[in-house]
């Protein structure tokens, strides 16, 4: 008969070499989790803040009233609700706020506040449609409010933005 080879089973590792291995890369895993979690502690950590001689002993809340119109202002405009041009019998409901480089009369954000009725009343459904429409419709909106604005308003956020 002819010569033949048994053959025998391959055997793997044994278990102890495995169950190491596995400890060895669960150590190494927690390691660098925990060496990325103390990086990014020390990334997030406040910035501090030398303070100038003058205000040396004050805190910082009576530093700002101080000193009004530092920094920018938020403004929140009446809400914004009226059809659009296509199909006319949807209604659009729009709650913005403006975000001003500086404290600025209410006549101002009343102007902005009538031009961008104006903007709303000649959308069409298919402009707003998607996340693209949203973004061309912020832009637009950020675009008629700084021209209002004479390059005061810096940006125009919608809180709520509901079509019926």
């Amino acid at each position: 008969m002819a010569n033949v080879e048994q053959v025998q089973p391959r055997k793997g590792p044994s278990l102890a070499i495995q169950a190491g291995m596995l400890l060895v890369v669960t150590a190494a895993a927690i390691g660098m989790g925990w060496m990325s979690g103390g990086y990014l502690k020390g990334v997030g950590a406040p910035a501090s803040v030398p303070v100038a001689p003058e205000n040396e002993g004050k805190s910082t809340e009576h530093a700002a009233a101080e000193q009004p119109g530092v920094g920018p202002t938020l403004v929140v405009l009446a809400p914004i609700t009226t059809n659009i041009a296509s199909p006319a019998e949807t209604w659009i409901r729009m709650e913005v706020a403006v975000v001003y480089d500086g404290p600025q009369q209410q006549a101002m954000s009343d102007d902005i506040h009538q031009d961008l009725v104006a903007l709303v009343r000649t959308l069409k459904m298919h402009q707003i449609e998607g996340a693209s429409g949203y973004q061309h419709l912020k832009a637009d909106l950020e675009e008629r409010a700084s021209i209002r604005s004479q390059g005061h308003a810096k940006q125009i956020l919608i809180r709520t933005l509901l079509l019926e």
